[in-house]
This record gives structure tokens, C-alpha cells and sequence, in this order.
């Protein structure tokens, strides 16, 4: 018996102790509904199917993600950051907060989120935190942080585990001290002198304004010839406008080649030239988080770019199996996933009519002034063979725009001239996140531009610049 002998044999009492171990720490649960990842559409459809009678079971990866993306690491404290770095720039004082403060109470929000939306959910479902992955249609397995397995049989699986941040293969940019992403950049404590953004997306455009305002420099790259293409071109202008004056710097046609790190900056090489900066964010957009689910064991099919493929009601390839939210190829906003909530909920608990077959939906970036945008732009439009007209208000002339001093801006509505039916806005100008939705709701009902000139509005409020706003359809 040599060492080969002593080494099969140490082999073979280590795997059977993993054996015995797993099937000690493995237990088998039944479940009505096994809802995977704790987004909006998950926490809110868990609660109430539990309500409702129902066995639920919600399973989510990490602790610093009860809640969802949204709360822990999007929207929430993004914006709780954006609101201190637009109120510091509004009140002028450069000493009002710092970056490392607005950093600070960021996190106590997210504390307090994080907290109340476990407790909401775990008063009646229960939670697993744990890693899952199909072993079949029905069957989900779950590995515990503390080693142990769990598996879960259940009639009826909700995907709702979001996208994950996405870096191209740039050479570099791989564990590169000064190079972020759009979670690690709300963790700074100082703000950069100069900010660099891979990326001219609305995500890079948010926390521009946000590192701005707290004194950075900031110089985005974008790869294409376009500035944000989506939006109307003159309002696209407006934008570049404020951000030149906010020492934001938009470069066109950009590819980087190489980010490399220094004793105290990163060279980021692009073809045109070098750039030094103390930071670098990659904000190039997100893919599906499904690496780790083994879809492929459930049947569960991809759709382009690697988001689950889904019918109009959510239905994966699988019927008893759906998908919610980002990691559906859903537009990427928090209020969609909460209407895809709705159109999973019908499935379950009503008729089952409501799906996402036509679903129109305003947006907001939040940049300052906010952006916002609803409907067809007049480019968009006129590629429809809509005759239009366009009337346009710059921001200055709203009296609360004075009062706020914040006159920067400019809004656009768009008509359709054989109608007189609103069919588009777009809205450069203060408080715009929260009056595009009466806009929404405008065309929603088939309202032409005449009813908004005339409707009565609160004074003095931003809303009521639609009366101004309109009146210039005025023959």
C-alpha cells in the first residue's frame, strides 16, 4: 500500500463526508409559489399572494439586497445623492455638504429601506437568503451562506432577479483601483477632481451632474456620433448646453482603448488622445442577472442580449414559470417592474386579461434640470407619417421657475395637426419628473392641446406652464 493508496483512500472519506454533510444540512420544501429575487415585481407579488391564502416562498442572493435593486443600489440612493448635489448647487454654498456626508446619509436611507422591506415581506412569506438554481421545472435548489442546501419544489416560479452592471472588454478596466461602476461610484467619500465616464448613457448623465455639483470635472465618452439619440434634438441641445456650463465635457465618437493605473490617476487611452483622471466610471449599461440560475435545467429559453425570453404576460417559455422586470427585458424603471407585477398578478388572482401588449410609459433622468420624456418626438412622429406641429417654452418664462431660480431649460409638446390629439412632451426644466405624468394621463384620455391650454392649474406651479406651453398652438 503506498501513497497512492493513502491518497485514493483520503479521496474517498473526504467526498463521503461532503455527502453526508450536504444531506445533513439539505431539506425539501413544498411551495404554491417560489418567487426568485426581491425587486419590486417579487416583494410586492409575494405579499400578496400570501395575503391572499396562498404558500409563498421568496429567495433572495444577498442581505444588502432585500428590497431589490432600486432601494440598495439604483434609484433610491442615486437620487438621494443627486437631490443633495442639486440642492447644494442650488443654494450656491460650497461648503453645504460634501460628498463623503451626502455619502453618509445615502446609506442611512438605504439602512432604513433595506430593513422595512424584509420585515413587510417576512410578516407573511418566508425568506431564504441563499443562491438559486433549477434543477427542473419545479424544482429550485438554494445554497445557504452557511453551507447547507435547501430545495424547494413549487407549482408556480416568478423570475425577479434585475440586470447586473456590464463592462465592454476594455484592457484594464479589470481590477483597476480607480475604475467604478455605478453601485462602487455612490461609495466615494471625496469627490474626484476630474471624473471620466466610459459611456454616454442616462446613467453616466446622472451622476455627471451629481460629481459636478460637488466641484468635478467631468468628461463623458461616448462611443457613437449621437448625443442621446433618443430624445428631441432640440431639446438634446438645451442639455448640452447646461452641461458645458456645469464643466461637463460630451466627446462624440469615442472608443477607449486602454484605462491604466498610476501611482494617483488613470490614463485612459482613447484613439484621439490620453485623458488623466482620479476616477473612472464605466457606465456602458446592464444584462440580465441569470448567469447563476441554470435556466437551461427548467427549459427556460433566452431571448437577444440574454434577457428571458417572455410573451405578453410574462409567461417564460415555460408557462408556469415568469419573468419580471430587467431581467425580462423590461425597460429598466422601477414603475415598469411594478407594472409587470400587475400583469403577473392578473395571472394568479384575476382574469387574466391585463398583459404589456401596447404599454406606453413616461420617463425621468435625473440630471438638472430633470429631463423627462413622454409620448413620440416630432423626428419619431413625422417617421410614422404623422403630420405634426411643435410648440416650445423656454423654461425662464415660468413664473415658478423664477421663483425657484431655476430658469434653465426648455419644453416641447407635440400635436397631431389633423386631431389636435397630444401626442408627445418633452420637458427640460425644473420639477419636469413630476409633471410629465399629467401628460402621460393627457394622452392616455386623447386630450387635445386645447383642453390642457385651458385646464386651471394651481398657481404659481410648474404644471401650469402648459397653459403657456400650448397656448402657442394658437392660429
Amino acid at each position: 500500500m503506498g501513497i497512492g493508496f493513502f491518497y485514493r483512500t483520503y479521496y474517498i472519506i473526504e467526498r463521503f463526508l461532503q455527502w453526508f454533510y450536504t444531506l445533513n444540512n439539505t431539506t425539501m420544501e413544498k411551495v404554491q409559489n417560489l418567487i426568485i429575487g426581491f425587486g419590486k415585481a417579487g416583494k410586492t407579488l409575494a405579499v400578496d399572494l400570501a395575503k391572499a391564502g396562498q404558500s409563498v416562498i421568496l429567495v433572495e442572493q444577498s442581505p444588502k439586497m432585500y428590497g431589490g435593486t432600486c432601494i440598495n443600489v439604483g434609484c433610491i440612493p442615486s437620487k438621494k445623492l443627486a437631490f443633495l448635489a442639486h440642492e447644494k448647487h442650488a443654494m450656491q454654498k460650497q461648503d453645504a455638504i460634501t460628498l463623503g456626508e451626502a455619502v453618509n446619509e445615502k446609506d442611512a436611507l438605504i439602512e432604513k429601506l433595506n430593513k422595512a422591506n424584509y420585515d413587510k415581506v417576512a410578516k407573511v412569506a418566508k425568506v431564504v437568503t441563499g443562491k438559486a438554481s433549477f434543477v427542473d421545472a419545479n424544482t429550485v435548489k438554494v445554497a445557504l451562506a452557511d453551507g447547507g442546501e435547501e430545495t424547494i419544489s413549487a407549482e408556480r416560479v416568478f423570475i425577479n432577479t434585475g440586470a447586473k452592471n456590464w463592462a465592454p472588454p476594455i484592457e484594464g478596466l479589470k481590477d483597476n483601483p480607480f475604475v467604478y461602476d455605478s453601485t462602487s461610484i455612490m461609495e466615494l467619500q471625496k469627490a474626484p477632481k476630474h471624473l471620466v465616464i466610459i459611456g454616454g448613457g442616462y446613467i453616466g448623465l446622472e451622476f455627471a451632474f451629481t460629481l459636478s455639483e460637488f466641484g468635478t470635472k467631468v468628461t463623458i465618452l461616448e462611443t457613437s456620433d449621437t448625443f442621446v439619440p433618443r430624445e428631441d434634438r432640440e431639446i438634446a441641445a438645451e442639455l448640452e448646453k447646461i452641461m458645458n456650463s456645469r464643466n461637463i465635457e460630451i466627446k462624440l465618437n469615442q472608443k477607449v482603448e486602454k484605462v491604466t493605473a498610476k501611482e494617483d490617476v488613470a490614463i485612459v487611452q482613447t484613439a484621439d488622445g490620453d485623458l488623466e483622471a482620479e476616477a473612472v466610471l464605466v457606465a456602458t449599461g446592464r444584462r440580465a442577472n441569470v448567469q447563476d440560475l441554470a435556466l437551461e435545467n427548467a427549459g427556460v429559453k433566452l431571448a437577444e442580449r440574454g434577457y428571458i425570453e417572455v410573451n405578453e404576460y410574462l409567461q417564460t417559455s415555460v408557462p408556469h414559470i415568469w419573468a419580471m422586470g430587467d431581467v425580462a427585458g423590461s425597460p429598466q424603471f422601477t414603475y415598469i417592474s411594478l407594472d409587470d407585477y400587475r400583469v403577473v398578478k392578473d395571472q394568479i388572482l384575476g382574469d387574466g386579461e391585463r398583459s404589456t401588449r401596447g404599454r406606453t410609459f413616461p420617463y425621468a433622468v435625473f440630471v438638472d434640470p430633470p429631463l423627462a420624456n413622454v409620448g413620440l418626438t416630432e423626428a419619431v412622429a413625422k417617421e410614422k407619417g404623422i403630420k405634426v406641429r411643435t410648440a416650445k417654452l423656454p423654461a425662464v418664462n415660468i413664473p415658478k421657475a423664477k421663483i425657484l431660480e431655476q430658469t434653465e431649460g426648455l419644453l416641447k409638446a407635440v400635436v397631431d395637426a389633423e386631431t389636435d390629439q397630444i401626442i408627445g412632451a418633452q420637458l427640460l426644466c425644473a420639477e419636469s419628473h413630476e409633471i410629465i405624468n399629467f401628460l402621460d394621463l393627457a394622452i392616455r384620455q386623447g386630450m387635445t392641446w386645447q383642453e390642457v391650454r385651458d385646464y386651471i392649474f394651481t398657481h404659481p406651479t410648474m404644471i401650469e406652464a402648459f397653459n403657456m406651453l400650448f397656448g402657442q398652438f394658437e392660429d
